[in-house]
C-alpha cells in the first residue's frame, strides 16, 4: 500500500486477503525474477482463473505448456492457504525430490517477503525441504518413490509433473485415503503420451467421469507470447518435444510405435459399428459379406490367464477395410467354433490364427470342425503353403508363429500399411490400443496395464496379405496369363512322350520342315 494504513484499515486488508487469494497475491506477494530480482506478483487472467478453480474445486488436474508460471501460482496459493488457515498439512510431490523442494522454497520466499503486518503467522520450524508456521500449518517436499505421504492426513496434496511419474496409478491408490476426509489435490503436468495415470485422469475429468476439475493451459494463453516467440522457442526442438512442452498434445508427446500423426488420422476415421453382437457384444460389424469381394480373418488367442483377450479382425481385401472385429474373454472351446462361424459368414475366407500357446489348440479344433481355408506355413521360413499341400508335409504348421524374428516383421508391415493409408480402420478399441502401444527399451509393446491383442492380430493380417496372399495371387495371375496367351496363339502343349501312340516330335518335324524350305542352303 502506498500510504500508511490505520489499524482499522490493516484489519480490513487482512480480512479481505484471507477471503480472496487473488487479492492477497496481487497486492502483497512478491516473487523472484531472473533479471529484475524481487518484484510484485501480478497475475495474468489465466492464472487468476486457476486460483478461482483451486478455491472452488477440491480436485484440480492441470494440463499445461511449460513456462506458464503455474508452479509459481500454486506456490502463491499455498502461501495464502497456510497463512490464513490454521493446522493445514500440505505435501508437495514430484518425480525428482529437487523439483518438489523448489516449490516449497517458493512458498517460503513469498511468506518471508510479505509486509510485516501481513505475516499473521511466523515460521517456527525451518528446514531445507519443509517448514512450519506458528498457526500449526506446515508443508513438506518429497519424491514419489517409496511410501511417501501414505501415513499422513493431508489438507492439500500437490503432484508436480505427474505425467512423468512412473507407477502413479499404484501410488495414487495409497495417497487417496490421505485426502479422502476433505483434503484437496492439485495435479499439474506437461503431457507425456497416453495411457498413464495423468492422461487418464485428465481425459476423464474433461467428460466429468471423475472428481477432478480439468484445466488446460496452452502456451498462447500467456499475453506476452505470440507466434514469433513460439517459433523462436521451438526452432531447435523435435516434433515430440514441441507437442510435449508447448502444445498440450497427449498423442504427439508419447513414444508410440505408430506415429502420432497417423494415430490422429485413424482417430478421424472412427465409426460406430452397425452391429454389436455376440453373447458379450464383443463382435463389432461395420459391413456385411459382399460375394464380389475377398476376405481375410486374422485371430489372436488369449493366453488363458484372464489378463488378455481373444481377438480377430475380418478384412475386406478388395477395399482393404476392416469390416468386423471381435474382442472378448471367450474360452478356447468356444472361440474355435466362433471363428469358424464368422469365417463362413464371410465366404469361408482364409483364417490366420496365431499358433503360440493355446492358439495351436484352437487351430486343431478349427480344423476338426472342417474349416478348409486355414493358413499354413513352413516352420523355419514362414513361407505360405496351401492347406491341401501342407497337410502332407512334416515341416509345415497351421497358423502363424509370432517370435523374436517375426514380431518386428509384422509390426513393421502394420506401421507401413497405416502410414501409407493402405488399410481403413474404424475401431475405437483398436485406436485405444495403438495409443498405448509404445517403445519400451527399444521393444514395441503395450504399456503396463494395457493390452495389444487387437494390434498384434492386425499386424499378422497385414503381413499375410502383403506376403503370402500377394505371392499366391501373383502366381494365379501368372497362370491365367499363360493360359490366355496359349489360347490366343492357338498353342497346345503335348503331354505325350516318345514311343507313345500319337506322339509327335514337334521339334524334329520343325527341323525337317526348315531343311525342306531352305534346301538350297545345304546344296553342294
Amino acid at each position: 500500500m502506498s500510504h500508511q494504513l490505520s489499524k482499522k484499515e490493516l484489519v480490513r486488508e487482512i480480512v479481505k486477503s484471507g477471503k480472496d487469494p487473488k487479492y492477497f497475491i496481487n497486492n502483497y506477494a512478491k516473487i523472484s525474477h531472473p533479471i529484475h530480482g524481487l518484484i510484485p506478483f501480478k497475475t495474468y487472467e489465466f492464472q487468476n482463473n486457476a486460483l478461482e478453480d483451486f478455491n472452488d474445486y477440491r480436485f484440480n488436474v492441470i494440463l499445461k505448456a511449460r513456462q506458464m508460471g503455474i508452479s509459481t501460482i500454486i506456490g502463491a496459493y499455498i502461501s495464502w492457504l497456510m497463512l490464513f488457515h490454521r493446522d493445514k498439512n500440505i505435501l508437495v510431490m514430484a518425480t525428482k525430490y529437487q523439483t518438489a523442494s523448489n516449490l516449497v522454497k517458493k512458498v517460503k520466499a513469498i511468506i518471508k517477503h510479505l509486509p510485516q503486518w501481513v505475516q499473521i503467522a511466523n515460521i517456527t520450524v525451518d528446514n531445507r525441504s519443509s517448514f512450519e508456521l506458528s498457526n500449526g500449518s506446515q508443508i513438506k517436499a518429497t519424491s514419489t518413490s517409496g511410501d511417501a505421504g501414505r501415513s499422513e492426513a493431508l489438507s492439500l496434496l500437490v503432484i508436480d509433473e505427474a505425467a512423468h511419474v512412473e507407477g502413479l496409478d499404484d501410488l495414487w491408490t495409497g495417497l487417496y485415503p490421505t485426502i479422502s476426509t476433505g483434503g484437496r489435490c492439485i495435479v499439474a503436468s506437461t503431457p507425456n503420451g497416453v495411457g498413464n495415470w495423468f492422461h487418464q485422469t485428465y481425459v476423464d475429468a474433461e467428460v466429468q467421469a471423475n472428481d477432478f476439475h480439468s484445466i488446460k493451459l496452452m502456451w498462447d494463453l500467456h499475453p506476452d507470447r505470440d507466434q514469433e516467440w513460439f517459433e523462436k522457442e521451438t526452432k531447435n526442438l523435435s516434433r515430440r518435444q514441441i507437442a510435449q512442452e508447448f502444445e498440450c498434445s497427449f498423442n504427439m508427446s508419447g513414444e508410440t510405435v505408430i506415429h502420432p500423426d497417423d494415430i490422429n488420422k485413424i482417430e478421424a476415421m472412427i465409426v460406430e459399428p452397425e452391429y454389436r453382437t455376440g453373447y458379450d457384444r464383443g463382435l463389432w460389424i461395420w459391413q456385411d459379406y459382399d460375394p464380389s469381394c475377398t476376405y481375410l480373418m486374422s485371430a489372436d488367442v488369449a493366453r488363458g490367464d484372464g489378463k488378455d483377450y481373444s481377438t480377430f479382425h475380418i478384412i475386406n481385401l478388395t477395399t482393404m477395410t476392416v469390416v468386423a472385429e471381435y474382442q472378448g474373454k471367450m474360452s478356447p472351446d468356444h472361440f474355435a467354433p466362433f471363428l469358424v462361424s464368422n469365417g463362413k459368414q464371410y465366404g469361408e475366407c482364409m483364417m490366420v490364427v496365431e499358433n503360440n500357446n493355446i492358439g495351436y489348440t484352437v487351430l486343431e479344433k478349427v480344423k476338426d470342425l472342417g474349416y478348409a481355408n486355414v493358413y499354413h506355413s513352413v516352420k523355419t521360413t514362414h513361407e505360405y503353403v496351401e492347406q491341401h499341400l501342407a497337410e502332407h508335409r512334416s515341416n509345415c504348421v497351421p497358423g502363424f508363429t509370432t517370435s523374436g524374428k517375426t514380431r518386428p516383421m509384422i509390426l513393421a508391415k502394420l506401421e507401413e500399411f497405416i502410414r501409407n493409408d493402405i488399410i481403413k480402420l474404424h475401431s475405437s478399441r483398436l485406436l485405444n490400443e495403438l495409443k498405448t502401444f509404445v517403445w519400451n527399451n527399444n521393444k514395441p509393446e503395450a504399456m503396463r496395464g494395457y493390452n495389444d491383442d487387437l494390434v498384434m492380430a492386425l499386424a499378422i493380417a497385414c503381413w499375410v496379405r502383403d506376403t503370402a496372399l500377394t505371392v499366391n495371387q501373383r502366381d494365379v495371375e501368372y497362370a491365367k496369363a499363360m493360359v490366355n496367351s496359349m489360347l490366343k496363339g492357338g498353342t497346345t502343349i503335348s503331354t505325350t512322350i516318345p514311343g507313345m501312340t500319337g506322339h509327335k516330335d514337334t521339334k524334329r518335324r520343325k527341323q525337317i520342315k526348315q531343311t525342306q524350305e531352305f534346301a538350297w542352303l545345304f546344296k553342294g
